[in-house]
């Protein structure tokens, strides 16, 4: 009897632990640790000759959201924590000033969607070897070349490059005799000037440029597309012997009024036509679909480059901090930076980061507003590095010194 009361009483002390075990709450997990990415936003309004193109609110910063959350589905498991800290502004020094209070709440990263002057101005405010800023908006070759800075990471494409990735086309076609229009303002010769370098790279001929010298539109009136339908014929009769009619109308002043609209009939691309972008609505492959679809369900609308630009510099961080295992700024950055970094972007192949000016490397798309017609680099345009490298300014080419 007195065995049975001592296991009697073991059984009971036993029963007594194991349930005081189950109630009492389980150890707590590690909190994550939260990486923080800004986002400055250009608030001031884009002017767009189609009223299909007009900005919307979210614009670009819906594609970093959607990153943010891309980001964190990977967090649960690597105990990291996503936030965005959103900023809008409407001049450089409203930047600056967003920049530093960025600073100032710990924001080592921070997504810049910046005329080229702006990301000039964040770059030499910052003093912090921990920091980063992420170009996804300004395409001037200039950033990349003698004004780079150390402390910026391109996302968006260069003039240089889409202007590549059209004539690398256009050759591929043979199609080698181009005309160029160019509009009247700063921006549009940028962008005239890297259409007739890549002619000159790739063996196109600009057989005559002609200046569209008007800043006036009148297509939203209600006789506007009579008057179109007369001036550009005109504006484009006794040229030269042509195959293609190259646009360079960075202003939206008169681009889309080309197509269809020549004296002679010639197919059309820069500006307007066959345009080249880091990304299009339209586009689905190598699981471009899926994300169309996501990016759908989120924001309400299509998926434009801005947005592509701003999910990619965000899903930059997020693959840097992952791979490095750390939440630390200093860590993320030189992750980021160094020559193991590679970004998956649904465009065929993984994208990288040229070390001689920080620009992303990446294929251009050429698309009609409805289709990808093509995807550049075209088959044939070798280079001893990657192909991508035969897009844009390459690095026996570049003034870039950090």
């Amino acid at each position: 009897m007195e065995l049975l009361n001592r296991g009697a009483t073991r059984l009971a002390a036993v029963l007594v632990a194991a349930t005081t075990t189950l109630a009492a709450p389980a150890a707590r997990a590690e909190d994550p640790a939260t990486i923080s990415v800004g986002y400055i936003q250009w608030g001031v309004p884009r002017a767009t000759l189609s009223i299909v193109d007009l900005p919307t609110p979210d614009r670009g910063v819906a594609g970093a959201r959607l990153a943010i959350d891309d980001n964190n589905t990977t967090g649960k498991f690597t105990k990291q924590h996503y936030e965005l800290v959103e900023k809008v502004v409407a001049s450089v020094d409203e930047a600056v000033k967003a920049y530093d209070e960025l600073a100032a709440a710990g924001v080592k990263m921070v997504v810049a969607d910046l005329p080229a002057d702006g990301i000039l101005a964040l770059a030499d405010r910052d003093k912090d070897p921990a920091s980063l800023i992420f170009n996804v908006s300004a395409r001037e070759d200039s950033l990349r070349e003698e004004n780079c800075r150390a402390n910026v990471v391109h996302v968006a494409p260069t003039y240089s490059m889409l202007a590549d990735g059209l004539a690398q086309y256009l050759v591929w076609k043979k199609w080698p005799r181009w005309l160029l229009l160019t509009g009247a303002l700063p921006q549009d010769k940028i962008w005239a000037d890297a259409l007739k370098r890549a002619a000159e790279r790739f063996g196109g001929e600009i057989v005559e440029e002609r200046v569209y010298s008007s800043t006036d539109t009148s297509a939203r009136t209600d006789s506007g597309h009579t008057q179109v339908q007369r001036q550009i014929p005109v504006f484009t009769q006794n040229a030269p012997e042509h195959d293609f009619v190259l646009v360079a109308d960075e202003s939206q002043i008169f681009g889309q009024y080309i197509p269809y609209r020549t004296w002679d009939p010639r197919p059309v691309g820069g500006s307007a036509g066959l345009v080249p972008t880091e990304w299009d609505p339209s586009h689905e492959q190598w699981g471009g679909w899926q994300t169309q679809d996501r990016f759908r369900n989120m924001a309400k609308r299509g998926m434009r480059a801005i947005d592509a630009d701003a999910w990619t510099a965000v899903r930059i961080i997020g693959e840097g901090a992952t791979r490095a295992r750390t939440s630390d700024p200093q860590q993320i950055r030189d992750y980021v930076l160094g020559p193991k970094m590679q970004i998956a972007a649904y465009k065929g192949e993984k994208l990288t980061i040229r070390s001689w000016n920080h620009q992303l490397r990446q294929p251009i798309l050429l698309t009609d507003r409805g289709t990808v017609v093509s995807v550049s680099p075209q088959e044939g345009f070798l280079h001893e590095r990657t192909e991508l490298d035969t897009l844009g300014i390459d690095q026996p080419e570049t003034a870039c010194k950090f």
